[in-house]
């Protein structure tokens, strides 16, 4: 442990010994076994990336995407998000308050209508074909 011994939160200690017990018996290059990566990546949205990845002696940028993984619920195997959810609604008798929550890698974008159904469809038919 890199770190002074006495600085370091106990379940991070823990997850440390588990690590060091499984490199002592590791033949060959054999991977880390995922327990491992799941319970440092979950110190790591607790302690922060690079405190975790120094005192277990991890790979920053592999710990990071596990992190990251498992905050968002994403498994191992990533998925693209859809490009368009489609939103059909029963047809309103007047307007209606709407609220359109578009994220991506730039950033969020909240659109607060009040509006029908086929307004709100034009609005955002319009934001869709800006984007693409």
């Amino acid at each position: 442990m890199t770190a002074a011994e006495s600085e370091v939160p106990m379940p991070m200690k823990k997850v440390y010994r588990r690590l060091e017990r499984w490199r002592s018996r590791r033949t060959g290059r054999s991977r880390i076994p995922d327990s491992i990566w799941t319970a440092a990546g979950q110190l790591a949205r607790e302690h922060g990336v690079s405190r975790v990845a120094e005192v277990l002696g991890l790979e920053f940028n592999h710990l990071k995407r596990v992190s990251q993984a498992a905050e968002s619920g994403v498994s191992k195997r990533r998925t693209k998000p859809p490009a368009f959810v489609e939103l059909i609604a029963p047809e309103p008798s007047g307007r209606r308050p709407c609220v359109i929550e578009i994220e991506g890698e730039r950033g969020k974008l909240r659109i607060e209508l009040n509006g029908t159904a086929d307004e709100v469809a034009s609005v955002s038919r319009a934001l869709w074909e800006m984007l693409a």
